[in-house]
């Protein structure tokens, strides 16, 4: 993909004038604008600095955007104000300005021609981000990946030896499901997987992060002890008895715990939540044991 900068701009017609509110005039050079836009592939970042840009050189004080998917503010949002249509991603979608006075026929102008430089910025910063989630996700259960998994966790282990944060991991996998694949199929399989990463994601906290690493194994990294990480195994274990499909086709899980503990690696940390697991599993399945 192709983020190069300025696409369809001529260098000889990059300075415009306006008269800013309550400043001496104002020449603003069209080619630092565009840089600035696409200093970031982050959409977050980059609608930012256009709000920044904005409050430059106008009597603008906050700009929304509502997306399907995503919702962009910068500045206040109450004031007086009006909106216009953004050309985005081959569609029409509002954006709203709010204002702390009035704007003049040129600073209307002004205002159009920078608004003319967000989409390509936008639409390249939140391309990259799709492509960054796809390579960071599980496509069938939105849940993190293996390689986002190893990232976070050695980030974990990063902060418990400098901040001496508790951390701990649980290790999933779903007991009996190679026998229920194959009886019911694959596409049952991947409902079934997709039903428990659910589970997953309503039952973690927000601090905790599950991960899906592959087949029907599953981790989740929980900021806390071991005893956090006990009683997230109880709320999974509940919601799994809970849930009219995993009973239907008696879907369980085993579950391993390990807490971290001084100078481990992320692999002995895993090895420790592993042998947990197989220890649940000796047990009757479908709970879980703390390393």
């Amino acid at each position: 993909m192709d983020f190069g900068l300025a696409v369809g701009y001529q260098s000889d017609s990059f300075t415009l004038t306006s008269q800013p509110h309550g400043r001496s005039t104002l020449s603003t050079d069209l080619i630092h604008i565009i840089q600035s836009l696409h200093s970031s592939l982050e959409p977050r970042t980059v609608f930012a600095n256009y709000g920044k840009i904005l409050g430059q050189h106008l009597p603008i004080i906050g700009v929304q955007l509502q997306l399907a998917n995503h919702h962009f503010i910068w500045g206040i949002g109450q004031g007086k104000g009006f909106k216009c249509f953004l050309p985005l991603n081959q569609q029409s979608s509002e954006i709203h300005y709010r204002l702390s006075d009035n704007l003049s026929p040129q600073q209307l102008s002004l205002l159009k021609q920078i608004e003319e430089l967000l989409p390509q910025a936008l639409e390249n910063a939140m391309n990259f981000a799709d492509m960054s989630k796809k390579a960071m996700f599980d496509a069938l259960t939105s849940l993190g990946n293996r390689r986002y998994y190893q990232q976070m966790l050695e980030s974990a282990i990063a902060r418990f030896q400098r901040a001496n944060e508790d951390i701990s991991l649980l290790i999933l996998d779903l007991d009996n499901f190679k026998s229920l694949n194959d009886r019911f199929g694959h596409q049952l399989g991947d409902t079934i997987l997709s039903e428990f990463g659910a589970l997953l994601t309503k039952t973690t906290r927000n601090a905790d992060q599950a991960f899906r690493i592959g087949g029907d194994e599953f981790v989740v990294i929980v900021h806390g002890d071991s005893i956090a990480a006990e009683k997230l195994s109880q709320r999974i274990i509940m919601e799994i008895n809970d849930s009219p499909l995993l009973q239907q086709f008696d879907a369980q899980s085993s579950i391993g715990i390990a807490q971290l503990t001084t100078k481990q690696t992320s692999k002995q940390l895993y090895e420790m939540a592993d042998k947990a697991l197989y220890s649940a599993k000796l047990s009757g399945k479908n709970n879980f044991k703390v390393a």
